[in-house]
C-alpha cells in the first residue's frame, strides 16, 4: 500500500478514534487508535513525508495506555433483556421479509411477516416496559399490514388466473438443486448445477457426482458445494438458531479453562460483525491454528489494501451492498473452498469462554466484532472441532480465498532455492496485489528463537516485503543465511474446480 493511502486510513481512523473517545466508547476508540497508529508506522516504512510522523504514532498510542484504565474502570451496561433481543430478532425477521418481498416471493415473506408479528405479540405480552411494548405492537402492525397486502395480492392473482382460458401444457424445465437433493447414498439421483451466470441447467457426469459425492463429506459431516440457490438460505428465526450439528469439540486446552457457550449478547451491547477490515486486530489464543489465524491475517490486508472484497464476501448473511451483518437469530453461513470446490458451512454463533468470560477461541481486538470468530468457527468445525492438531497455510489460504497456493521450500538443501530470483519474484508480485504470502519456521533452538526474534515451528503473515539491504557488488540482494529453514507460502488468484 502506498505512503499517500496509508495517511488517508490513519486520518480516518484517528477521527473515528477521537469520536469514540468525547463520547465515552472507550472500548472502541482504543481500537481505532491502535489502527490509526498501525497505518502511520507502515506510512513512514512506504517513504512518507508527513511531519512529526513519530510524535503522531506516539500520541495515539499514548492515548490508548491512558485510556485502559479508564476502559477497565468504566462500568458497563446491563445486557440486554430477553424482550429486547427478542425484538431485536422481530426486526430482523421483518427485514429478511422485506428482501424476499422486494424479489417477488411472496410466500416466503408472508411466513416471515408472520413468524415477526407472533413474536411481538408474545414478547409484548411478557414486559411491562411501556417504550418496549410500544415499539413491538408498531413493528408488529406493520408486518401484519404488509402480510394482509400481500395476501390479497395473492387472492386476486388466482382469481385472475382461474377466470382466464387455460393454455396448452408446456413442457416446464425443472431444476434441481444441488443441496438438500444431494446425498452421499448410491441411490440414482439427477442432480442440475444452478448457476446464475447460465440460462440453462448443466448436468453433471455420473463420475462428477461420484467425485463430489466421496468428499463431500468430512469429518462426519456433508459438505455440498455452494451453488447459487445457497443465496436463499434462510437466516431468521423467532428463537435463536442451534447448530444441528451440535457444538463443536473443545481442544485439552480449552478443557482446562472452560466455562460454558456464549452468544455475542451474552458478553456485549452491541455485537457487530464488522467496524474495519485489519489484519492487526485478529488475536489467537489457545487454538493450535496459527497458518490459519495467519492466512485470515494475510487475506484482511489484502483486502484492507485493495479495497476488494476477499474474505468479508465469504459470510453470510449480507445486506443489498453484499456487506456481512450480525444477525440477532444467531445462524451464519460461510463458504470455503474445501476439496477443490467451494462449500456451504452453516454455523451458530455460540462461542466458548472461560470462567472470567474471556474467548476460547480468536477474536478482534474490538470485542464487539465478529469476523474473526466466526469464520475461524466455520474452519474449526470442518476441521473436525477445536481440537485442530494445525495445519499449512497452502490448505488454509485456498481454503479462505480459493486462490491457488503455491511452496516455496527456503532449505539449504534445495537446491533449486535462488534466493536473489525468489526475493525479487516475491517483491514483485506482492507489490502487484497478485500473491497473499504467508511464511513459517521449521525447528530452531531457543537461542535461534531469541536471535532472530521468531517462533518454532510458527506460520506467520507477511504483511510487506522491502529491500532492506543491497549489496555493492552487482547490485544483489544480501540475505544473512537461517539455519531453522523456513517454508514460503503463496496463494495466486487462479481458476480452480
Amino acid at each position: 500500500m502506498d505512503a499517500t493511502t496509508l495517511e488517508l486510513d490513519a486520518v480516518k481512523f484517528a477521527k473515528l478514534a477521537v469520536q469514540r473517545d468525547q463520547s465515552g466508547r472507550y472500548q472502541e476508540a482504543v481500537f481505532y487508535y491502535k489502527e490509526a497508529a498501525q497505518a502511520l508506522i507502515y506510512a513512514g516504512m512506504a517513504g512518507s513525508n508527513l511531519e512529526n510522523i513519530q510524535e503522531k504514532i506516539n500520541e495515539y498510542l499514548e492515548r490508548v495506555q491512558a485510556l485502559h484504565s479508564a476502559v477497565q474502570s468504566q462500568k458497563t451496561d446491563p445486557l440486554k433483556s430477553k424482550q429486547q433481543l427478542d425484538l431485536e430478532r422481530a426486526h430482523f425477521l421483518v427485514t429478511q421479509a422485506f428482501d424476499e418481498d422486494d424479489k417477488g416471493n411472496a410466500e416466503e415473506a408472508i411466513e416471515l411477516y408472520t413468524e415477526a408479528v407472533e413474536l411481538c405479540l408474545k414478547t409484548a405480552t411478557e414486559t411491562s416496559e411501556a417504550g418496549l411494548q410500544s415499539k413491538l405492537k408498531q413493528l408488529a402492525r406493520q408486518a401484519l399490514d404488509r402480510a394482509e397486502a400481500l395476501k390479497e395480492s395473492m387472492s386476486k392473482s388466482s382469481q385472475k388466473e382461474k377466470s382466464t382460458a387455460a393454455k396448452p401444457n408446456q413442457p416446464v424445465r425443472t431444476v434441481f438443486p444441488l443441496g438438500p437433493d444431494f446425498s452421499l447414498n448410491d441411490k440414482p439421483q439427477t442432480i442440475r448445477a444452478v448457476q446464475a451466470s447460465e440460462s440453462q441447467g448443466q448436468r453433471y457426469t455420473a463420475e462428477e457426482i461420484e467425485v463430489l459425492r466421496k468428499t463431500s463429506k468430512i469429518n462426519g459431516i456433508e459438505y455440498v458445494p455452494f451453488m447459487s440457490v445457497d443465496l436463499r438460505e434462510r437466516f431468521a428465526f423467532p428463537m435463536p438458531f442451534s447448530d444441528k450439528c451440535g457444538k463443536l469439540p473443545l481442544s485439552p486446552k480449552q478443557k482446562a479453562m472452560f466455562s460454558k457457550w456464549v452468544r455475542p449478547d451474552d458478553i456485549t451491547n452491541n455485537p457487530t460483525m464488522i467496524y474495519t477490515v485489519s489484519s492487526f486486530s485478529i488475536k489467537q489464543t489457545i487454538v493450535s491454528d496459527c497458518s490459519f489465524v495467519a492466512s485470515l491475517a494475510i487475506s484482511a490486508a489484502y483486502e484492507r489494501r485493495y479495497n476488494k472484497k476477499l474474505i468479508t464476501s465469504i459470510i453470510y448473511p449480507q445486506n443489498k451492498k453484499g456487506e456481512p451483518e450480525y444477525n440477532p437469530c444467531g445462524k451464519y453461513m460461510v463458504k470455503l473452498h474445501i476439496n477443490g470446490v467451494p462449500r456451504k458451512v452453516i454455523i451458530d454463533d455460540q462461542l466458548p469462554v472461560d470462567h472470567s468470560g474471556e474467548l476460547l477461541c480468536s477474536y478482534s481486538n474490538n470485542k464487539n466484532e465478529l469476523w474473526v470468530s466466526l469464520i475461524e468457527k466455520a474452519y474449526m468445525k470442518v476441521m473436525g472441532g477445536y481440537d485442530f492438531p494445525g495445519s499449512n497455510s497452502n490448505i488454509d489460504l485456498h481454503a479462505l480465498t480459493g486462490w491457488i497456493p503455491e511452496r516455496i521450500a527456503m532449505h539449504s538443501d534445495n537446491q533449486a532455492f535462488n534466493k536473489d530470483s525468489t526475493f525479487r519474484m516475491l517483491y514483485q508480485r506482492f507489490h502487484k496485489g497478485d500473491v497473499l504470502i504467508t511464511t513459517a519456521t521449521g525447528v530452531m533452538s531457543e537461542e535461534e528463537g531469541e536471535k532472530w526474534g521468531l517462533v518454532p515451528t510458527h506460520a506467520y503473515a507477511v504483511l510487506d516485503i522491502r529491500e532492506y539491504k543491497v549489496s555493492n557488488e552487482g547490485g544483489g540482494l544480501e540475505f544473512q543465511p537461517c539455519s531453522f529453514e523456513p517454508d514460503f507460502t503463496l496463494s495466486q488468484p487462479r481458476l480452480c474446480f
